[in-house]
């Protein structure tokens, strides 16, 4: 099944069931207002859902109507907490903590302030999960995985604010229809950053994936349970850099402009690339081997602040 959450006046969005190749949406109002209702009461409401979505998939809803990706908060607009992990690098694997009062919409513009403060974007994977107990394994923690989304963390890497807030795609996809390209707590497509027309990573998000998502579940349940709607991210997608010469390449590019500042550091001893500024523009979406959009795009532009 595929969720999402349109705008609506209120903060937590409308939820709408989506179809597989996210043309068509429909309301299931006579069973869930909330995606956050839905995650609550999983085993009850997932079913009728399900039902919902295998209409929609067969064009068998008179009610159904064209989805509009531009109409899409956040699919969890507000969740009870969103830590990022180390999924992509051998740091530490406890995600930190960070704000998850207000998320952005896929297509919500970000209003920078300060354009000295390092502005950059991390393209990353993240989970929505039901409750987890206190001390789970990583294997059990791959159950309680319910929806998979896109995430763009924003962050001021030159300012003592560091977390400057989080995009989602629009929709949050269950793992079941994900296929095969699932597996063992890991997303097996390819993620693509785009900036400002220019495609600047393409990396398998399976593969270089150094711990999977049941291990970060995990190492953040070591010391207490988690509620159901919880968010964990990968942390920014990285791909290994290349040895050739002496010298190391990094052929799939880069998610973050921090990365891409570091790549330069070790090739030249300095650093290129500028932070960004008023105007950039940053995309972000993975495809399904079918070449269909998974989660929809991220498409976000820095405007300045009034």
């Amino acid at each position: 099944m595929k969720f999402a959450s349109y705008q609506d006046a209120s903060r937590d969005g409308q939820l709408v069931v989506v179809s597989r190749d996210l043309t068509q949406a429909v309301y299931p109002t006579h069973i869930a207002n909330r995606l956050q209702q839905v995650l609550d009461d999983w085993n009850y409401l997932s079913p009728q859902l399900q039902d919902l979505s295998d209409l929609l998939n067969a064009g068998r809803l008179r009610n159904a109507f064209a989805f509009n990706p531009a109409q899409c908060m956040a699919p969890l607009p507000r969740a009870f907490q969103w830590a990022r992990g180390g999924g992509f690098s051998n740091e530490d694997l406890l995600p930190a903590q960070t704000s998850s009062e207000c998320f952005f919409g896929a297509q919500d513009a970000f209003v920078c302030a300060d354009e000295n403060a390092g502005l950059d974007f991390s393209a990353e994977l993240a989970v929505a999960t039901s409750d987890i107990a206190q001390g789970c394994a990583p294997d059990k923690a791959i159950e309680g995985i319910r929806l998979v989304l896109l995430a763009n963390h924003w962050t001021r890497s030159l300012s003592n604010a560091h977390d400057a807030g989080t995009a989602f795609g629009p929709v949050g996809v269950t793992t079941d229809e994900l296929g095969d390209a699932w597996s063992h707590g890991r997303l097996h497509l390819t993620l693509q950053s785009t900036l400002n027309g220019r495609k600047v990573g393409l990396s398998d998000t399976g593969d270089d994936m150094a711990h999977h998502f049941g291990e970060l579940i995990a190492a953040l349940a070591r010391n207490r349970k988690l509620s159901a709607g919880s968010l964990v991210g990968s942390g920014t997608v990285r791909s290994p850099g290349v040895e050739k010469n002496g010298q190391t390449d990094w052929p799939k590019g880069y998610h973050s402009i921090a990365d891409k500042r570091a790549m330069e550091t070790q090739q030249d001893g300095q650093t290129q690339t500028d932070f960004l500024q008023v105007g950039n523009a940053v995309r972000i979406e993975v495809k399904g081997r079918d070449g269909l959009s998974v989660f929809g795009a991220i498409a976000q532009d820095v405007v300045a602040s009034l």
